[in-house]
């Protein structure tokens, strides 16, 4: 495996997709070399808790347009870059959100980045559970700042500015790609 693709999709208030965003990266270097932003047509006009960062820091769509059209051309940049896996963040509901990439491998960067045993930076006086999992404090947002040490970084919530975060966060955890083996869901 020569790339790999991070995902991150928002949803309205009806459990509807309204955005994707994928950020494809070289396997060994995690380098971002190639992106993509959709948004969902008639579904951004539905409403979501996130509706007001569709187009945050005057980011703009690759594709805005129906679901159908957005998935075929997202399955086409896979396919152009040879990707066969898929990560997210927490990505059992990426996963369930997007059933036309089940054929995918799927992993979840938070079964790394959650676990004491997978990430370095979680403190010794930090709360877990005896599996290792973080109590608490195991979002994007959290597990960011304590991995870059940036404690004014915040989460958009724009489902690209998120996944090319969730992939720096891989970055950040610095686990050869076979490692999250451990975390493969689906």
């Amino acid at each position: 495996m020569n790339k790999f693709a991070v995902i991150d999709t928002e949803t309205t208030w009806g459990d509807a997709v309204m955005s994707i965003g994928i950020a494809i990266a070289e396997s060994v270097t995690f380098e971002l070399i190639d992106k993509r932003y959709y948004i969902l047509t008639p579904f951004k006009n539905h409403g979501g808790m996130f509706t007001s960062a569709l187009y945050v820091n005057n980011i703009k769509p690759d594709l805005e347009c129906p679901r159908e059209k957005a998935m075929n051309n997202l399955r086409r940049l896979l396919a152009a870059h040879d990707v066969t896996s898929i990560f997210a963040y927490n990505a059992t509901f990426d996963y369930r959100h997007l059933p036309e990439l089940r054929h995918l491998d799927w992993h979840d960067i938070m079964k790394m980045a959650a676990y004491r045993q997978h990430n370095p930076k979680i403190p010794s006086c930090a709360e877990c559970y005896g599996t290792g999992r973080l109590k608490r404090g195991y979002g994007v947002e959290s597990v960011y700042r304590m991995l870059s040490g940036d404690w004014t970084y915040c989460e958009m919530h724009n489902a690209l500015t998120d996944a090319i975060d969730e992939l720096e966060i891989m970055k950040l955890l610095n686990h050869e790609l076979c490692r999250y083996d451990l975390a493969k869901i689906g």
